[in-house]
């Protein structure tokens, strides 16, 4: 790829993804696939003036080795250093750059429940500095091609050639070049992406908004219960401090958070799912109460049971997401088999944490009082795809009245 394209991408992601301005330390997490790009990035962040910039890196075939030969107390205990790395962020306040390249299938082989255990374990001393640090510090999610990602999506091609593809791919959902390869200016045309979801958002506040109904032909009958002073959100964010970023790019998607304990019905996956280096097919989950009561699967449902067993606010639903039918991600014809970008191809919830940033003044009030309004806590947050073709998703006022969102899997306004 045209290192003029590759430092137009680097300074999307440090001038709108993270938006690093002078004196901002900022952490970059990547694994080993792109070091030349990952120093790129680096230079475009000082050239922004940031004070430090730190990468952490990581290699996922040494998580599996790690998660297969130590005992669940070892995995699940967190050395000092590591709670040291969390009191950094906490006092430092870091921009954090999350950078994937994972092979959809690197994780297969692992132990899934000693996994989840070991995650569940850790939680416990991350938790507390990750709901302190909750909506404080600039993130931002993106993507390089690694090798066997690459080659995952366009098996038939040598690696190169599939390396190549797949850059194409991530610059022209990122709005770094347009669909002919021609160059972009990435920060303007995220200007008016931006500008797209803020009218959306704005249609869909007005409307006072208590649930959401969305229906299917293949099945998905679902009605899910909204938090009263929650809010949709898309594209870029505020941080408490007032400070503007994009946490994902690429993104195609206006969300909220649901009230947990409020979804009745059943939903159809519209596409698969990959959840640490397996793949989840062909399921449906069945919501009672406001919880998943029933899962049926035909790739890996033991797989999907565990997810929604993983802790308390697993089998609940923390977003709501829409995305029409039509998006660049679909129209791309490519499944990346990474959620960051299927997730923006169909219409999706999530399983696990909600946002606490959709609550209205949410600075105002403790993660305690946001979840007895209804915001989903977990350690997990996992998007599933549902969106399909005929999809429709109709709003329920305050007064009982409808308002139309979707229409065959595209905005009705």
């Amino acid at each position: 790829m045209k290192k003029t394209y590759l430092r137009e991408y680097a300074r999307l992601l440090v001038k709108c993804g993270v938006a690093i301005k002078k004196g901002d330390p900022v952490i970059i997490n990547a694994e080993l696939d792109q070091p030349e790009f990952i120093k790129m990035l680096v230079e475009e962040c000082y050239r922004a003036k940031a004070s430090r910039v730190i990468v952490d890196w990581s290699y996922m075939p040494l998580t599996k080795l790690h998660v297969n030969n130590r005992s669940i107390k070892e995995l699940g205990k967190m050395e000092r250093f590591e709670e040291e790395k969390l009191k950094y962020r906490l006092e430092k306040n870091p921009a954090m750059l999350h950078i994937v390249s994972d092979d959809p299938d690197g994780l297969r082989g692992i132990n899934q429940k000693k996994y989840a255990k070991m995650m569940i374990e850790r939680m416990k001393i991350v938790k507390p500095y990750r709901d302190q640090m909750d909506n404080k510090y600039k993130w931002c999610i993106a993507a390089v091609p690694g090798d066997a990602w690459a080659k995952k999506i366009f098996p038939g091609d040598r690696v190169s050639v599939a390396k190549e593809k797949l850059w194409n791919a991530i610059l022209q959902a990122s709005r770094v070049i347009d669909g002919e390869g021609n160059l972009l200016d990435a920060v303007a045309e995220w200007g008016k992406h931006n500008e797209s979801f803020a009218r959306r958002c704005k249609i869909l506040n007005d409307a006072g908004l208590v649930a959401l109904k969305y229906k299917a032909a293949n099945g998905t009958d679902l009605r899910v219960g909204l938090i009263e002073n929650t809010v949709f959100m898309g594209g870029g964010e505020d941080t408490l401090g007032g400070e503007y970023y994009n946490p994902n790019i690429p993104t195609e998607e206006v969300f909220i958070s649901p009230k947990a304990g409020e979804a009745e019905g059943i939903v159809y996956s519209s596409m698969p799912l990959s959840w640490r280096g397996e793949i989840i097919d062909n399921f449906s989950i069945k919501f009672e109460g406001g919880r998943a009561v029933e899962v049926h699967a035909e790739k890996n449902e033991e797989l999907l049971k565990t997810m929604i067993s993983m802790d308390e606010g697993a089998a609940m639903l923390g977003e709501c997401a829409f995305v029409p039918y039509d998006s660049p991600i679909r129209q791309s014809g490519i499944m990346f088999y990474e959620t960051l970008f299927d997730e923006n191809a169909a219409c999706h919830l999530a399983l696990g944490r909600g946002f606490t940033n959709t609550v209205v003044d949410y600075d105002k009030y403790t993660n305690e009082h946001m979840k007895a309004m209804g915001i989903n806590d977990s350690a997990i947050h996992v998007d599933f795809m549902i969106g399909t073709e005929d999809m429709s998703i109709v709003g329920i006022k305050k007064d009982g009245g409808e308002f139309v969102i979707f229409e065959n899997g595209l905005w009705a306004f």
